[in-house]
């Protein structure tokens, strides 16, 4: 889908500059040197109009988050959002998760937060899935042992198809959930996810830590994916009567 021109996007950027770091390259393996005073660093792959980043950030300011988003139309709300509270420890990156080991060093972030990514759904895009194996490996290499990816999704094909993924490549899952909110709003929720929780959608989320045996980029190329589209994937069904939609 493309993302929409934003008034005055230059303009507005420039206004958020301290918070943007141009050359993230040039930090890979001293992120928390360039940034002292922050006990861990964090990563959002993604961050919308950052309500999840700016309210997480807030309450943990101990740690250093860098929200990596590719499309500046994207990250500006956030930007500002940011900005406007104050929030000293957040830093925006543009860039493409593809790039996350040429920007940050093996084991320098402690987690990675996977928020309601785009779902791909044909089966011939299943590789631009953020939990793809591909991705996971990437990943893998900038998590130390135990580092976690914390993800969010109200698609149940693909969370499922995900989950498959993830315990192919050797991470360990834990804090499985089908309804997060069953019993009430539970951590903090995306805009996305505060929409969708007051239309009564049910939203799924795991974590996934890394383990001795999580494959990495060193494990080479991933495996293709085969018949992976989600119209006709696990969870189908369950997400559409879940949703109200019936059966398929």
């Amino acid at each position: 889908m493309r993302m929409r021109k934003r008034a005055n996007l230059g303009p507005r950027l420039e206004k958020c500059a301290d918070y943007i770091v141009r050359d993230p390259a040039a930090l890979r393996g001293r992120w928390r040197e360039a940034f002292p005073g922050y006990e861990r660093l964090r990563l959002e792959l993604g961050c919308g109009k950052g309500r999840f980043t700016a309210e997480t950030a807030a309450a943990e300011p101990e740690v250093l988050f860098v929200a990596v988003e590719k499309v500046p139309e994207a990250m500006i709300i956030a930007l500002e959002r940011v900005r406007d509270r104050g929030l000293e420890n957040v830093r925006f990156i543009s860039a493409d998760a593809m790039l996350l080991p040429e920007l940050f060093a093996p084991g320098e972030a402690e987690r990675i937060y996977l928020n309601f990514c785009d779902p791909w759904p044909k089966s011939r895009d299943a590789k631009y899935r953020l939990t793809a194996p591909g991705f996971l490996r990437l990943y893998a290499s900038v998590l130390p042992l135990g580092g976690e990816i914390h993800f969010k999704t109200d698609n149940r094909p693909l969370f499922d198809w995900s989950m498959e993924q993830f315990a192919a490549e050797g991470w360990a899952l834990r804090q499985v959930t089908h309804n997060l909110h069953g019993d009430g709003p539970q951590g903090v929720m995306t805009d996305y996810e505060l929409k969708f929780y007051s239309q009564g959608v049910k939203i799924n989320r795991l974590e996934a830590a890394k383990t001795g045996e999580t494959r990495d980029l060193s494990a080479g190329e991933p495996p293709r994916l085969r018949n992976a589209s989600l119209t006709d994937a696990r969870g189908y069904a369950e997400s559409k009567r879940d949703n109200g939609e019936g059966a398929p």
